[in-house]
């Protein structure tokens, strides 16, 4: 596959603009429906700024410069009830000190890398081990630590908000300047679409991905055990104990992780299945079925109480389905929330793990002259 064509991803997100007065002036001047205020300080002093952003009907997202997180999105259930429906913090200190990546860009590289190390055009490369023997979502300060510029916008799309961010050689022991350019759009049709850009002066593995954690029944509120999920998706890649994949492309047909037509989450999470018990769950890397490189429908989540649907289009080649396996109970989150197991889902549009080490897996290596464009559309309805 050719990586330069494979990426587009679009979201809608709040955006922050270095110089507060000139951005809330000029985004008032264009009739902007987009609040911006203080989010609080990074531990050595840099501001942190949260944009609220809502369309037509009230659905609201808001989002900081902090990593690109989405802190909250309020979408509406069958009776029109809004509620939030991502897991997050109320303030800055629980981004700094205990997210397990809620909300946030992932980059330089989404997902895990064996050992640490990759070989590119015959020099080897070494990266900090975060998960265990692997690097994780980019290492120690991976993007979503990252102060991002943010400039809002509107256009005949939606509303939304521009984040950019340079990563410079050798950051994290990926090779190459990496610019980075991931934009937030909320749409009228209720759609969060992340578009992914980037360009680099060295060759360089990249994979972007969000990692909102969603529980459409509201955050805070249970498990996801009884959302109704379907993936499109005949295969996945099974792992190792380390959750690295082993190359191996593996029919879902009969095994617990066939979710080709909707079921609960919850239906066969605990069954006695070595993928199932390498994750805890389901923490696994699904194919996308797909004729073209063109957007396709990825995921389906209904949530029965709430009525809440929400629908996972994509570029990508795939998508990661966590089922919330490590909460554990020790984050307290949004208003005195306590985030236990599987309290809520995650579906990461992607590039294969550990890919700059599986030739035969879509390429993830950009290089000089080519531009990555991924999109991806996360779109909000609900059904009776």
């Amino acid at each position: 596959m050719n990586y330069q064509n494979s990426l587009v991803v679009t979201l809608l997100i709040i955006c922050v603009v270095p110089n507060r007065s000139v951005a809330e002036s000029s985004v008032a001047q264009r009739g902007h429906p987009i609040k911006q205020e203080s989010f609080g300080q990074t531990k050595d002093g840099k501001n942190v700024e949260l944009y609220t952003i809502t369309n037509s009907h009230g659905v609201e997202v808001r989002a900081i410069n902090y990593g690109g997180i989405v802190v909250s999105l309020r979408v509406p259930d069958k009776n029109g009830k809004l509620d939030d429906v991502v897991l997050g913090f109320d303030k800055l200190d629980g981004y700094l000190d205990k997210s397990p990546y809620f909300g946030a860009i992932v980059g330089r590289y989404g997902n895990r890398i064996a050992n640490g190390k990759f070989t590119l055009d015959g020099k080897e490369y070494s990266l900090a081990k975060n998960n265990g023997p692997n690097a994780l979502h980019g290492g120690l300060k991976g993007f979503d630590k990252a102060i991002w510029a943010a400039e809002p916008f509107q256009n005949n799309q939606g509303k939304g908000v521009v984040f950019t961010y340079t990563s410079k050689d050798g950051e994290e022991g990926y090779p190459g300047n990496l610019k980075v350019k991931v934009t937030y759009t909320l749409t009228d049709k209720n759609e969060l679409i992340f578009d992914y850009q980037a360009t680099t002066d060295k060759a360089t593995p990249v994979n972007l991905t969000e990692h909102s954690y969603f529980n459409l029944a509201g955050e805070g509120t249970g498990d996801v055990l009884k959302h109704e999920l379907m993936l499109n998706a005949d295969r996945f890649t099974p792992v190792d104990k380390t959750l690295i994949p082993t190359g191996e492309l593996r029919a879902v047909k009969g095994t617990p992780f066939d979710f080709r037509t909707p079921i609960a989450v919850g239906a066969r999470i605990d069954d006695n299945y070595e993928q199932l018990a390498f994750g805890g769950g389901y923490d696994h890397n699904f194919v996308i079925n797909r004729k073209t490189g063109d957007l396709q429908l990825a995921a389906r989540v209904y949530e029965p109480t709430s009525g809440r649907v929400m629908e996972v289009y994509t570029t990508e080649p795939g998508v990661q389905f966590y089922s919330g396996n490590f909460l554990d109970g020790t984050i307290t989150g949004k208003q005195g929330h306590v985030y236990k197991r599987r309290y809520a889902l995650c579906l990461e549009t992607q590039h294969f793990p550990d890919s700059p080490n599986h030739p035969e897996f879509p390429s993830t290596i950009l290089r000089p002259g080519q531009t990555l464009h991924s999109r991806t559309i996360y779109k909000f309805s609900a059904q009776k």
